[in-house]
């Protein structure tokens, strides 16, 4: 069992009063557990705190005045793994649960439609379920060049297929786009993990359907699955955006840190925090 500390600052420059969605916090699930958590927003002001209860995930919105808004968020996480079984079954498209069908749907960053063709030459004669999934998981580590620092907020699916570079997100669209595709529902997850070559961000993966679950795939290969500190789930990256801001406002400062805590009875018996904070200063 393993536990992580993540902290995230982000710093505004607010030019007229704005209206912000946050999603930074961690979510509701069952793959973790949040022990402690802060969350300090100054200048002081009104909060509001909401979630999601299908996905679990968490937001909170705020009107700030014109100045500079500062946002931090600090969170210590227990994690708690679920072991994925080595044969897992596609769900026939008729077995598909109401509120997970819509996962099969073409989307804004995800265009499934018009990469049908593309998916079935390149996975459709491939064993269905489990391995055909990661299948498409090492294509995509294998065909699309890893960039950081060259993201597009504008970049589809169907741009990164044809242009073979990209993100972490956009790895995690082409991957939902090709499960799509082959009629395997399938979205986007955003969360905190410890990235071996900094600077540390957000991290985007996928997530199908398999057999009655969700299996999550990392197509950058860049970080374990099980010490992901989940955020949330959509269908693509406008559902899991961490910051949505109606108003003139320019993001000045991001920092995000991810450590590996202490599980040890010991370490635990010493936090005598409450288990969530928060200060508006």
């Amino acid at each position: 069992m393993h536990s992580s500390l993540v902290d995230c600052q982000l710093e505004y420059e607010v030019s007229n009063p704005s209206h912000f969605l946050f999603n930074i916090e961690a979510a509701f699930h069952a793959g973790h557990e949040v022990q402690q958590e802060r969350l300090t927003i100054t200048p002081s002001m009104k909060v509001r705190n909401f979630h999601d209860e299908r996905s679990g995930n968490r937001f909170f919105r705020l009107d700030a005045p014109k100045g500079v808004l500062t946002v931090n968020y600090h969170a210590r996480v227990l994690l708690n793994a679920v072991p994925v079984p080595l044969h897992l079954d596609e769900t026939p498209v008729t077995a598909v649960p109401d509120e997970v069908l819509h996962y099969l749907l073409p989307s804004r960053y995800c265009e499934s439609d018009s990469l049908h063709r593309a998916a079935q030459q390149l996975f459709g004669k491939l064993p269905p379920g489990l391995p055909r999934v990661k299948a498409i998981e090492n294509w995509i580590y294998e065909s699309v060049e890893y960039c950081p620092g060259l993201a597009e907020s504008t970049a589809t699916a169907q741009d990164v297929f044809v242009q073979r570079v990209g993100v972490c997100h956009d790895f995690a669209h082409l991957g939902i786009t090709l499960c799509r595709a082959l009629n395997i529902p399938a979205r986007l997850v955003v969360g905190y993990v410890y990235l071996e070559e900094p600077p540390q961000n957000f991290h985007a993966l996928f997530e199908a359907w398999l057999e009655g679950r969700w299996v999550l795939f990392d197509a950058t290969r860049l970080a374990p699955i099980d010490r992901l500190v989940r955020i949330g789930s959509g269908r693509d990256a406008k559902d899991v955006a961490f910051a949505t801001i109606f108003g003139n406002v320019a993001l000045r400062h991001m920092a995000i840190t991810v450590d590996e805590g202490d599980t040890s009875p010991e370490s635990r018996a010493t936090d005598t925090a409450p288990a969530t904070q928060v200060i508006t200063a």
